[in-house]
Order: C-alpha cells, then sequence, then structure tokens
C-alpha cells in the first residue's frame, strides 16, 4: 500500500488492545494504521470464547461509557448473558456472557473496514528514534514508516514458544508466526523486558462427548447487556454444560506431571497464580477430590468445545489419557490439545500513568507486553493508549483515570507502581472502592470524562445524560412519603414514611414502592429500567458506606497528587530506607500516591519523601 508521508498514530497489532486504541484515535480525528502479521485475524479471540466476569464485567462497561467497541460487539455476537456474583453483596457483582467467536471476529472485522482505519499486513521488527521521540516504525522488509505516535500491542507474539509436553513451536499463537526483533529493538533503547507464561485447554470434539452425563448451565433469564447503547435486548440463551475431575484423572496427571514443562524446567516464565493450569492445580491443591470443569461453545452450533478449568501443557496423550477418565468424555477426541505459551513482556513500572514510556515521548504500550492477562484488560489499555496517544499530538494533558473511578484506574495503577511477576488480572478484590465503581454506576462515573474529551457521538453522550437524569429525578423524589396501604410487601408501617428511609430497610426493595416513584425509568428499555432502578437503590442502601469512602477519598488527595520530579535522586535523601531508594530509582513515581504505592514502600518513606517534596 502507498503511506502517508507521516501517520499520528500507528498500532503495532490487531488484537483487542489493538483494535481499540485505533478506533477510538482516529474516531478523535488521527490518521490510524494497523501494522499486524495477519489481517484477516483482527480482534481474534483467541483463548477462551467468553467477555467479561468478576471485575472483568466493570472493564468493559467502563470501556463502553469511554468511546470503546468491546461492549457493544460482545453484545451482538453474545450466545449467553449471566451476571455473575450476585449471591454475594452488590458491589461485587459482575456481567458476564459466552460469545460466539467467529460472530465477533466478524463484527470486528467490518467495523475496521468501515472506519477511517487503515490496515497493512507486516512485521514491525524496530522503533525508530529521534532523540527521545518516537519518529517511525521499521518493518522486516526494511521499510521505514514515519508517525508521531506508536502504540505496540503485541499480545504473546514476542519470540513465543508454544510447549505441548516435550514439544517446542515457535509461534505467537497455535498456528501463527512469532514476532521476533522487536524486543531486541526496544531494550536496544533502554526498556528492561522478561518472560511471563500463560496457557490455554484443550478444544474438544462435540461429537465425542456424551451429553447426558454432563449438567447444564444456562445464562439469565432476565440478560443485561454490557453496552447503554446496546438498546432492545433479546440475545439467545445457549447452554454451556459443566463436570468434575476425579481421582483417576488426578493421579494420572500426577505421574506425568515431570513431563509437564512448567515442572521439568523447560519454561522459565512465570504463570497466572489465579488461573493455574490443571497440573499445578493437583500439585498445589493435593487434597482436592476433584475441580470443575466447564464445556463451553466457541461459537453457536460448533463442534469444537472450550474445556475451562483444563489449561495445561501436559503432552498430548498425558491430556486424552486424563480426560477420559471423567464420566462423559470417555471416548473424547481433541481438535487442538491444551498448551502453554512463553513470551517477552516489558515490566509496566518503566510507563507513565497514561501508559506512554517514561522515556521515549509518544511510544505507548497496551496489553500482554505490560504483563496482563484477558482480553478485557487488554481493550482497556489500548483505549487509553489510543486517548493518550491523539492527546500528546495535541499538546493536551492526558487521561489518567483515578482508583476511585474505575477498575481501569485500579489497573493501570497496579501495572506503574507494582511489580509484576506474574500475569496480571484484575479482580474486585484488587480496588479499595469497589463499593463506588459499580458496574450498574459506570455512566455516573466516567461520563463527564466521556463529555469533556469529546469519547463518543452527541447521540450516545445524550443516552447517557438521560441515564444520569433519570436516576436524579427518581433519587430527588423519593424524599416524598409513602403511605402504609401503598406498599408492594408486608413491611410494617404505623404511619407515612419517606420512600428513602423505606428503602434503607433490610428486606425492603425499592420496587417494592409503588410506580410513582419509579415512572421516570419507565421510558427506557426494560433491561436498562431495572439497571437504573437498581443502581439507585444500591446508592440508597450504601449511602453511609459511600459517604465514608468519600471522605477518605479527600484526605487522601490532599497529597496524593503532589508532583514527584524525575530527576530527584533519591539516594541523596537522608532516611530513605535501601529499599525506597531501589524501587524508587526503579519506577520512577509521577506522583506522591504512586510513590506511596510501590511495594515494599513504607509509611516512614513516604513521610520522608512528602518532607522532601515540600521543601
Amino acid at each position: 500500500m502507498k503511506h502517508k508521508k507521516c501517520w499520528d498514530v500507528i498500532v503495532v497489532g490487531g488484537g483487542h488492545a489493538g483494535i481499540e486504541g485505533a478506533l477510538l484515535s482516529s474516531f478523535l480525528g488521527a490518521s490510524v494504521l494497523i501494522i499486524t502479521m495477519d489481517r484477516s485475524a483482527l480482534g481474534r479471540m483467541s483463548c477462551n470464547p467468553a467477555i467479561g466476569g468478576l471485575a472483568k464485567g466493570q472493564i468493559v462497561r467502563e470501556i463502553d461509557v469511554l468511546g470503546g467497541s468491546m461492549a457493544r460487539f460482545a453484545d451482538s455476537a453474545g450466545i449467553q448473558f449471566k451476571v455473575l456474583n450476585k449471591t454475594k453483596g452488590r458491589a461485587v457483582w459482575s456481567p458476564r456472557a459466552q460469545v460466539d467467536k467467529r460472530v465477533y471476529e466478524n463484527i470486528v472485522l467490518r467495523t475496521v473496514s468501515k472506519s477511517r482505519v487503515s490496515v497493512f499486513s507486516g512485521e514491525v521488527v524496530s522503533i525508530d528514534v529521534d532523540g527521545h521521540s518516537v519518529s517511525g516504525v521499521v518493518l522486516r522488509s526494511g521499510e521505514l514508516i514515519k508517525t508521531k505516535t506508536v502504540i505496540i500491542t503485541s499480545g504473546t507474539f514476542l519470540s513465543g514458544v508454544i510447549h505441548v509436553g516435550e514439544r517446542k513451536i515457535l509461534a505467537g499463537r497455535m498456528g501463527e508466526e512469532r514476532s521476533d526483533g522487536l524486543t531486541e529493538s526496544l531494550v536496544s533503547l533502554g526498556f528492561r523486558s522478561g518472560r511471563l507464561k500463560t496457557g490455554t485447554p484443550p478444544r474438544l470434539n462435540k461429537r465425542s462427548i456424551d451429553w447426558k452425563k454432563a449438567s447444564l448451565a444456562y445464562g439469565d433469564e432476565n440478560p443485561v447487556p454490557f453496552s447503554y447503547f446496546s438498546g432492545e435486548f433479546t440475545p439467545p440463551n445457549e447452554p454451556c454444560h459443566t463436570i468434575k475431575t476425579n481421582p483417576n484423572v488426578h493421579n494420572i496427571i500426577d505421574e506425568n506431571i515431570n513431563r509437564s514443562p512448567l515442572f521439568s524446567g523447560d519454561i522459565g516464565g512465570k504463570g497466572p497464580r489465579y488461573c493455574p493450569s490443571i497440573e499445578d492445580k493437583i500439585y498445589r491443591f493435593a487434597d482436592r477430590e476433584s475441580h470443575g470443569l466447564f464445556l463451553e461453545p466457541e461459537w453457536k452450533n460448533s463442534d469444537q468445545i472450550y474445556l475451562n478449568g483444563f489449561s495445561t501443557s501436559l503432552p498430548e496423550d498425558v491430556q486424552l489419557s486424563a480426560l477420559r477418565q471423567i464420566p462423559g468424555l470417555e471416548t473424547v477426541e481433541f481438535f487442538r490439545p491444551g498448551y502453554a505459551i512463553e513470551y517477552d513482556y516489558f515490566p509496566p513500572s518503566q510507563l507513565k500513568a497514561s501508559l506512554e514510556s517514561k522515556n521515549i515521548s509518544g511510544l505507548f504500550f497496551a496489553g500482554q507486553m505490560n504483563g496482563t492477562s484477558g482480553y478485557e484488560e487488554a481493550a482497556a489499555q489500548g483505549l487509553l493508549c489510543g486517548i493518550n496517544a491523539v492527546s500528546a499530538i495535541q499538546n493536551i494533558d492526558p487521561l489518567v483515570l483515578s482508583r476511585s473511578s474505575s477498575y481501569t484506574g485500579v489497573m493501570v495503577d497496579d501495572l506503574i507502581t507494582k511489580d509484576t511477576p506474574e500475569p496480571y488480572r484484575m479482580f474486585t478484590s484488587r480496588a479499595e472502592y469497589r463499593l463506588m465503581i459499580r458496574f450498574s454506576n459506570t455512566c455516573d462515573r466516567l461520563f463527564k470524562v466521556s463529555l469533556d474529551r469529546n469519547l463518543i457521538p452527541k447521540k450516545m453522550l445524550s443516552q447517557l445524560g438521560k441515564i444520569l437524569d433519570a436516576k436524579e429525578e427518581i433519587l430527588g423524589g423519593l424524599s416524598s412519603s409513602v403511605s402504609p396501604g401503598e406498599i408492594l410487601n408486608d413491611t410494617p408501617m404505623k404511619h407515612p414514611l419517606p420512600a428513602k428511609e423505606l428503602v434503607k430497610r433490610p428486606g425492603f426493595s425499592l420496587f417494592d414502592l409503588p410506580d410513582r416513584f419509579l415512572k421516570r425509568a419507565f421510558d427506557f428499555q426494560p433491561w436498562l429500567k431495572d439497571d437504573i432502578l437498581f443502581d439507585v437503590e444500591s446508592c440508597i442502601k450504601y449511602e453511609g458506606y459511600i459517604k465514608r469512602h468519600l471522605k477518605e477519598i479527600e484526605k487522601i488527595k490532599k497529597n496524593e497528587l503532589l508532583t514527584v520530579s524525575s530527576l530527584i535522586d533519591y539516594g541523596s535523601i537522608p532516611g530513605l530506607s535501601k529499599e525506597a531508594i531501589e524501587k524508587l530509582s526503579s519506577v520512577r513515581p509521577e506522583t506522591l500516591g504512586q510513590a506511596m504505592r510501590i511495594s515494599g514502600i513504607t509509611p516512614a518513606d513516604a513521610s520522608v519523601l512528602l518532607i522532601n517534596i515540600l521543601k
């Protein structure tokens, strides 16, 4: 293709991070080029056939309000929707969807083809730098393409090695070539790199499974979409199935555990502790007689079944032998065995909170090369990179999300201030203010950010504005009194009470009030009406806790945003511990708040640093 003289943004990689970064920076007016090794693989769901999940569902909604596309893609391609954790407090409720991979990928391809984003098939092997600023990328062909900013979203392709037992395959994903050279280029520019590992389970042949021996698992009867803009929502409710391992399975794995490259020492990269391989589960939880597994269709009417919970790098014959001990899988066959992939990443403490390199302006990193795991985490990072690449070009302040405003803010802050010795996955437990960043109040939290930065079209902004107006009107109306005879349950009442006081009572729901209090929500689709009312109820029931959080945040803000110079010599500050000097010198925090959250920085170290800043 004929290239522009100079692009505004070049995105290296066409996965979930790359797609979000490219589409949004293009929407903001930038000229954008995606360079990918396989243009047919744009937005490919290379691992599990699902979007969302614990904490991840919140991230997908945040992507939606900030102008991203993942939520709408998932709503259009979803075949089963379910809100997880509903037996627990509503702060940790999280939406998840089983997704038809083929439909999802086709939607991505169509969306990109209709956008102003250009796509070029090629392999970037080095970054061209002018002084301390990015100036272009160099392809394997030797061609130099000039650009103002670069977003690298290379996934697991950087020096990727696939492991299936003793067998090693040089690849970025099964059946796809890896990328060589870019790691060495970045290291030559002063970046530190490391190795991580992630795994995937075998894909089973549907026709080789005895489905009568598996248990059905459906989604919600009244499904909730990810996107506020999905309108009428009547998706299918395709079932998944569940099965369990047993001692026979465990014995076979245990007898062959030294054939796993993770245990034999063939894999040097650290794997995810939160989502261990099946051999790691057997080793670490030897007292457990069984582990639950999910049989998930990879697309509607698919013959290919994803065995969620059985990630492994054992030899293929061992995988088959072990699985055939499970009722229902006695004659199971593979389309593809499970495997582990080891790849290069770059510790994200080398980045600013904007995800821009601290040393090379205009260079942004997103996704698995930052040490994260998961489609959702990658997409949110790519989105921020797209916003901030355009901000850098326009010479305006970057978008930095706080820990109290979003799960995306929590994730980025964790990445840049804490070590990443293993693949990072978002959990609700990582968010100290999770009661304030519920999936149901994403619109409230991030509407102003989207408005101020023009991240979504006016029609979509108007929709969000109407939702906020409805919530405010409903909350205001709850100061009116309700009579004993009006309520829809048997709550004892002797005299009229303000509706809000009733809703605060345990066992009383906003939905127990007469329609005159709720009618403002009836202007919306049924799922959104319930979403609005549910969130209003949450605000009322948790009002005391939320006020306490707000006081904590205001107290912390006083010193949180104090700027820390990038030129400071920590070794010259008397009173800092040796560990603090080492960690601060490595991470180079931008603010006192970031410094305080670095692993190993004690309150005493933070006090010494504060005194030095205020001198």
